[in-house]
Parts: C-alpha cells; sequence; structure tokens
C-alpha cells in the first residue's frame, strides 16, 4: 500500500550542464543521494543527486514516475517540455533502487526544432543539399548544351561521364527530399532512405570506375580496357556490395544495433577497397604518361599531367580532412559542436564534385576530338613530328612504338 516503492526519473539537460548530475558539486564520486548527504539537505534519498542551474533554475528538467506497492508497471504521463535556448540536449532515465534493476521502458520522445523536426546538426545539411541539387543540375545542363552541340565527335567516355552527373543530380535530389519529408513530418520512411543509400553508393562506385578507366587512358591510349574489363568490374561489385552494407548501417541502423567492433568490421573493407582503388588508379596514370611520352604525344600528355595535379591534390586533401575528421570526433565525443558537424560529410561531396568538373573541363567534347580520343596507329603529337627515310633511330622507335600499339589491341 505504499505510495512509492521505487522512482525513476527522466532527466533532460544540455550537454553543458553534465557535469551538474552527480555529487561532483558535493565532492563525492556517488550518482545517488544517501543517508550522509541526504541528512545534509543537499538531495533526498533513494533519488539522483543534481544541481539546479543558477542561471536557468528550471533546468535541468526532472520528470519522476514511481511505482506504487507491488505494482510492476507504472504509466509516465505524457509531458511537452519548453527549451529556449539552443544545445545539445540529451534524456536520461535513471533509478537508485537496486530492486528496480532490469527495469524495461517502452515509448517513443518526440523532439521538434523551431524550424521543423530535423535535428539541429542535420538542418545546415538540408541547405547544403539543395545547393548541391543546383549545382549538378548547372553542370548537367553545361555538360549536354556541350553533348548535343558536338554529338558527332563523342566518345564513349563522354557517355561515362554522363551517367556520373546524371546519377550525382538523383543522390542529391532525393537525400534533399528525403531531409525535408523528415523535417515536416518527424519521420524517416525506410523505402525513401534506401533509394537515397543505393544512389550514393552506385554513384560513388561509378565514380571510382571513372576514375580508374580515364587513368588507364580509355578512349585515349587504348580502345579498350581488353582483359582487364572484368577485375575492373568484379572491383566495382565487391566495393558496392561493402559499400552499401556501411551506408544502411550508418542511416538505417539505430543507435545500439551493432557494437563499434561491428562497426570497425564494416568500416575496414571500405577502407582497404578505397586503397586498392588509389594504388590502381595512380598506377595505370604512370603507365599512361610513360606511355604518352615514348608517343611524343604532347598534347595528351599535358592533358594528362593536370588530371595527375588534380588526383594528387585531391589525395593529399582526403588524407588531410580524414585526420582533421578522427579529431574532431574524439575531441567532441557528446557532440558538443553540433552547429558546425555538418561540414564534415559535405567537405566529401564538394571533393568529389570538384574531380568530377575537373573531368568535365580536361574531356568536354569538342570539334578538335583527337585532341584526347584514341586513334588508330597515333604515334606522335597532333603537330606532327617528321620521320626521315634516313634516320634509323626514328625508325626503329617507331616500330617500337607499332609493337606497344599492337600490345594495347591485344589487351
Amino acid at each position: 500500500m505504499q505510495p512509492s516503492t521505487g522512482v525513476v526519473e527522466a532527466i533532460i539537460l544540455d550537454v553543458k550542464d553534465r557535469e551538474r548530475i552527480g555529487g561532483a558539486f558535493l565532492n563525492t564520486s556517488a550518482i545517488c543521494c544517501n543517508h550522509t548527504l541526504a541528512e545534509t539537505g543537499s538531495c533526498k534519498l533513494g533519488e539522483v543527486i543534481f544541481q539546479k542551474n543558477v542561471d536557468n533554475p528550471n533546468w535541468p528538467r526532472v520528470i519522476k514516475t514511481d511505482f506504487a506497492g507491488t505494482y510492476e508497471e507504472a504509466k509516465l504521463e505524457a509531458d511537452e517540455i519548453e527549451i529556449n535556448s539552443n544545445g545539445m540536449y540529451y534524456l536520461y532515465f535513471m533509478f537508485c533502487n537496486p530492486e528496480l534493476k532490469g527495469t524495461v521502458i517502452n515509448g517513443r520522445t518526440v523532439w521538434k526544432n523551431p524550424n521543423g523536426y530535423l535535428p539541429g546538426k542535420m538542418t545546415p545539411l538540408m541547405t547544403f543539399l539543395g545547393i548541391m541539387s543546383l549545382a549538378y543540375l548547372v553542370l548537367g545542363l553545361a555538360w549536354f548544351l556541350r553533348f548535343v552541340q558536338f554529338w558527332k565527335d563523342i566518345i564513349h567516355l563522354h557517355y561515362h561521364i554522363t551517367a556520373v552527373i546524371a546519377l550525382g543530380m538523383c543522390e542529391m535530389a532525393v537525400w534533399y527530399f528525403e531531409y525535408a519529408n523528415f523535417n515536416s513530418t518527424g519521420l524517416r520512411p525506410m523505402g525513401i532512405t534506401l533509394w537515397a543509400v543505393t544512389f550514393t553508393t552506385v554513384k560513388k562506385t561509378l565514380s571510382r570506375l571513372l576514375l580508374l578507366v580515364v587513368s588507364m587512358g580509355f578512349g585515349v591510349v587504348r580502345p579498350t580496357l581488353g582483359g582487364i574489363t572484368s577485375k575492373v568490374l568484379l572491383l566495382g561489385l565487391v566495393y558496392f556490395i561493402a559499400s552499401e552494407a556501411l551506408e544502411l548501417i550508418e542511416h538505417l541502423g539505430n543507435i545500439n544495433d551493432f557494437s563499434k567492433k561491428t562497426k570497425v568490421f564494416v568500416v575496414l573493407p571500405v577502407v582497404f577497397l578505397d586503397s586498392c582503388f588509389i594504388l590502381w588508379i595512380f598506377s595505370s596514370l604512370s603507365k599512361t604518361l610513360e606511355k604518352l611520352q615514348m608517343r611524343r604525344n604532347m598534347a595528351k600528355l599535358e592533358l594528362y599531367r593536370k588530371f595527375t595535379n588534380a588526383l594528387a591534390v585531391s589525395v593529399l586533401l582526403s588524407i588531410a580532412w580524414i585526420g582533421f575528421e578522427l579529431y574532431f570526433n574524439a575531441t567532441d565525443p557528446l557532440s558538443e559542436l553540433w552547429q558546425v558537424a555538418w561540414i564534415i560529410p559535405a567537405f566529401w561531396t564538394l571533393l568529389a564534385y570538384s574531380l568530377l568538373v575537373v573531368i568535365c573541363v580536361l574531356w568536354a567534347p569538342s570539334r578538335n576530338p583527337t585532341r584526347y580520343a584514341y586513334s588508330e596507329g597515333e604515334d606522335f603529337d597532333e603537330e606532327g613530328i617528321s620521320l626521315t627515310t634516313g634516320d634509323i633511330a626514328n625508325k626503329l622507335e617507331r616500330n617500337a612504338l607499332v609493337e606497344d600499339l599492337e600490345e594495347d589491341k591485344r589487351e
């Protein structure tokens, strides 16, 4: 018949006030109030110790729910809490009675910001996704006009670039719609999120494959990929599967669905495959540059040097940003810097877009496709290097180049 045989406290606090929970201000490490502390009047026996904020006496907010008599269930009545200052807020359910060990809490909490249901750290991302959607639209329009203008001089590589641009437009648009829907309804339908994740994974995979085939000189130094086509496709397929699993866990899994070890197990394959792409890309670029130097094709050589420089800069920026990201996450485990956290994923989107723009500029359709397109029996640059019948050394070099071309065709 006792009115309270145990109490569960729902405590809402700004992360900046986390030191107010527990007895730190009383020079004790205790979380729950004991007889000694209760006698001093600092807290109530059997309840969580907390210190009120002098500047805001109503915080931290504590909502108590009591178990009565021998009842094994207690209902927390619906309550609405108004928050008047920006911050990262947490909700904890805590109890001090050891008899309540194993208590299960069922229910839900609804968090809404002044501009909608989207969490504060995700709100800038919605604006960013809208801007990126327009950026991809502008790039797609410019590419389409160029494509139509010089449609007679189109090579296979141009179709690959078109596919990546189209996927980028779809990816940004679907993610923006997903965020806007979440902001207006407070719900994230699994179907929309699944489509957004899949678009992201397909675009990431095709973007890496595009960089790889461009580095191999596809359509520029060699007409086809030959025998390595199957290896390129296999790497792309494995990367798609690993990346899709990682993205699904990040966007569809609950916070406690996976342990840290499980997450590491899913992240490592993606990191390994990205490393394989980087090594293969730069290895292929080195061979392509070497072939172009042997053929004295100065126009294409200059084109690939610019591409190599852009790629090298992007890799260096990626390494630096990974270091910054690790430092950021290590020094901000409770998301106190939530207002600037959006720049972490935004950087990777900008970097991918920048690389795509570089490729579009370097390999844009033009009236002079031989500037970068492969042609039968090409040996030298467009300006031409003459060979005299009496120059034996040049003849031997020419024969070596023809043999090299035949080897490319066999591949």
